[in-house]
């Protein structure tokens, strides 16, 4: 395939185009225009009470999906800031201009805050426990006595048994946000495709390729037309975008270094399991210009001698500002020694593989995991989001599979259908229309992760509370 080019990779058409193109006073390029749409949508304000890893926690300091997605939003920005003067500096690429370096920063900048807007509730584990009951439950479902697995095609079987907040992060910005019309947010195809973590249908997933884009699923097929049309307009086709490097790198960065510091803040770890973490890889860093462990007994010292009340606090997050700028320049150098790769789509690594910023990354997460994600702590709430979702799922399948058809609905079936969002039944009938009873039970099977999708932590809880008549 030939090489992307900038020219198109920034596309800033809309599914639905302006169609009064008189001279306006508004003087936002297009994706400023996108960043207005996102802060001012439900969905983006949702974020603020769904779990980044810590559920229904009570404290202000705790990271939500909100507050983790405008770091997120930051730190792209920063690194398309860094890679765009580079590209310009260096790689005297003659299509390449200062505005392109402007439009990359603000699409960065937007694409860090819808990356998790379709996650459901409870965070990964939230996703984990949908995936696990279809699992579970998809091959015991009957519609008019039919086995649905039967009458479901193997991409529609796949979609549920994959199920994927990133695909669904797509659905919604493009169809389920219902304000004006079907477009949902109507946000530009340069950034649609940004978040388009992986370019592949759920038939398409192939952990073993070593391909990061093949890791997993990035669009339903109920939404395969536009992701077509989107990656057509941009000319990425079934490639990576070159900014979704990017997004992933401050997403990462972004999780990696915060979980540390909310697990430092909880009690999960301290300054010494740190200390202790680091000390095994501070010879790789000798030459790197930056060492983690140093750094942070610099700090700590620093503390001691400003007399603050916890130096160990003030060492911990201070190493992690220090670490998120190291973490940056090599994001950066991953991006700019791959350009080449990137460009023509054939770079399936992430840009911290093969960096300075590599082992570290590897470590903080590896540590998460040992001392935050394994806890027991964790692990008990974890139960009690698995019951909650559990029923939810239960009374919403069973509430759907004969909405919309002949078939009779119990007065319950019909209650909890009332509960659905309009904008997701909205978005169910447009879809639906024409389509054949299968595709219609698979359409069905959506608006029930829609809905659980668009729930935030406390709703889900409440729902369930109310469901089951705890009063």
């Amino acid at each position: 395939m030939e090489r992307m080019e900038w020219s198109r990779l920034l596309c800033e058409r809309r599914e639905r185009e302006n169609v009064s193109r008189r001279r306006s006073t508004d003087l936002r390029s297009e994706f400023e225009k996108d960043y207005h749409r996102i802060i001012g949508s439900a969905s983006f304000r949702r974020l603020q009470d769904k779990t980044q890893v810590f559920p229904l926690d009570k404290s202000d300091f705790i990271r939500t999906r909100l507050t983790h997605s405008l770091e997120v939003s930051s730190l792209g920005k920063s690194l398309g800031q860094n890679i765009g003067e580079n590209i310009l500096k260096y790689r005297k690429n003659t299509g390449f201009t200062p505005k392109m370096r402007e439009d990359i920063a603000h699409i960065l900048e937007c694409a860090g805050l819808i990356h998790d807007i379709g996650n459901p509730p409870f965070g990964h584990f939230g996703e984990e426990a949908i995936r696990e009951w279809f699992e579970k439950h998809l091959p015991d479902l009957r519609f008019f006595g039919e086995p649905v697995a039967d009458m479901l095609g193997e991409q529609m079987k796949q979609d549920f048994l994959h199920f994927e907040g990133n695909a669904q992060a797509l659905r919604l910005v493009t169809r389920l946000h219902y304000l004006v019309d079907e477009h949902g947010m109507n946000l530009t195809y340069a950034l649609l495709n940004t978040i388009i973590k992986y370019p592949v249908p759920s038939t398409g997933i192939n952990t073993e390729s070593g391909d990061i884009r093949e890791k997993k699923m990035g669009y339903y097929l109920a939404d395969e037309e536009t992701f077509k049309r989107i990656t057509e307009a941009t000319g990425a086709g079934d490639r990576r975008h070159p900014l979704t490097y990017i997004l992933e790198a401050a997403d990462d960065l972004a999780y990696k270094t915060a979980d540390i510091e909310d697990a430092f803040v909880k009690g999960f770890i301290t300054y010494y399991t740190l200390e202790n973490e680091l000390a095994p890889i501070e010879e790789f860093y000798r030459d790197a210009g930056f060492r983690p462990l140093e750094k942070l007994r610099q700090l700590y010292e620093r503390g001691k001698k400003k007399c603050v009340d916890s130096p160990e606090s003030y060492a911990v997050k201070n190493w992690i500002v220090s670490a998120q700028g190291f973490l940056i320049s090599c994001a950066t150098y991953g991006f700019t020694s791959n350009y080449d790769a990137i460009m023509e789509g054939t770079f399936g690594r992430d840009l911290f593989s093969g960096t300075f910023g590599e082992p570290l990354m590897d470590l903080l997460g590896d540590l998460a995991y040992r001392r935050v994600f394994t806890s027991r702590a964790i692990y008990e709430m974890e139960l009690t989001e698995s019951a909650i979702l559990d029923f939810l799922m239960d009374r919403l399948v069973h509430a759907v599979l004969y909405y919309d058809t002949k078939g009779k609905m119990d007065s319950t079936d019909i209650r909890v259908v009332s509960f659905i969002s309009d904008n997701y039944k909205n978005a169910y009938r447009l879809q639906a229309e024409g389509r054949s009873e299968a595709e219609k039970l698979y359409l069905r099977l959506l608006l029930v992760t829609d809905y659980v999708c668009g729930m935030t932590d406390s709703y889900a809880k409440s729902l369930y509370q109310q469901m089951k008549g705890i009063i």
